[in-house]
Order: structure tokens, then C-alpha cells, then sequence
């Protein structure tokens, strides 16, 4: 699907998964997401799909053998998760508790329980927002907001 303007358009997030299946079942039986393409490289990309929102946009998941360009060095097996250069992902949803609650069901953990945030600013921007993170250690914000 290509984008009505030339301005760039969001595509996808790109992730490492320690576990393949388990991570690609927490995007689709835990939040919703559909396997929309299978691929893998032979001596590059060991595994990988590209998981659809529902409205053409992706997350892409890399098996953990997988060669690709990323952010950072590789996390070692014994290392705590590090914080890089993306702070977080959202995705835009209709009932932030209900997200946010299918989340931890699909074993998430929380990291911001559902609140309401306000903006200090004019004009007044209120959100329902939630955070938590995902099976390799990703930041997931969950976005509720008729103005943003």
C-alpha cells in the first residue's frame, strides 16, 4: 500500500527474538497481530515475518540466528536488558485497559499500568496511555486518544 503523499509513511519496527515462536505468538494470540509474510536467507536470515497491525503497518521479527543491521551490539545470554537508541514502540488502540490487560495474559510485564495522561500545554491533549514489555525485552506503549 503506498502512501497518498510523497512524505515518508511508518513501516515497521524490526526485532530480534530470543524465541521465535514464543514472540510470534505473543504478537498474534496475545495482541492481535496477523502473520502477513514468511521468509528466511539461507546464511543470513534464519527465520523472520513481518506481522501485520491490521492497517499495513509491521513489526518484523528476526530469529535469533539471524544476520541484519541493527541498533546496537547483540545482548549476551547473561546480560539485563539494555536500554539503545529506540525507547519504545506504540501502538494506537481503541480501550487501552483491554490491550494493555491481553498483554500480560500473553506474558508481558508491565512496566506503567493504564493511566490518563494530559498535556500541560495549549491546546489540551489527553491520551490513555499504558506501557509494558514485550517477550526480548521491548518497550510497548498502548496509545487511547481521540487527538492524537
Amino acid at each position: 500500500m503506498l502512501p497518498s503523499s510523497t512524505a515518508p509513511a511508518f513501516h515497521h519496527v524490526a526485532l530480534r527474538a530470543t524465541d521465535f515462536d514464543r514472540t510470534v505468538k505473543f504478537y498474534t494470540e496475545g495482541l492481535g497481530f496477523k502473520v502477513h509474510y514468511e521468509f528466511a536467507i539461507p546464511g543470513r536470515i534464519d527465520r523472520a515475518a513481518f506481522l501485520d497491525a491490521g492497517d499495513g503497518r509491521y513489526v518484523e521479527i528476526f530469529g535469533s540466528g539471524s544476520t541484519v543491521q541493527a541498533e546496537g551490539r547483540r545482548r549476551l545470554p547473561d546480560e539485563e536488558r539494555t536500554e539503545g537508541a529506540l525507547l519504545h514502540f506504540c501502538l494506537r488502540v481503541a480501550d487501552t485497559e483491554a490491550a494493555y490487560a491481553r498483554a500480560l495474559a500473553a506474558g508481558a510485564e508491565s512496566r506503567l499500568p493504564p493511566r490518563t495522561s494530559t498535556s500541560r500545554l495549549d491546546p489540551l491533549v489527553e491520551a490513555r496511555i499504558a506501557f509494558v514489555t514485550g517477550p526480548d525485552g521491548e518497550v510497548i506503549e498502548f496509545l487511547q486518544s481521540e487527538q492524537l
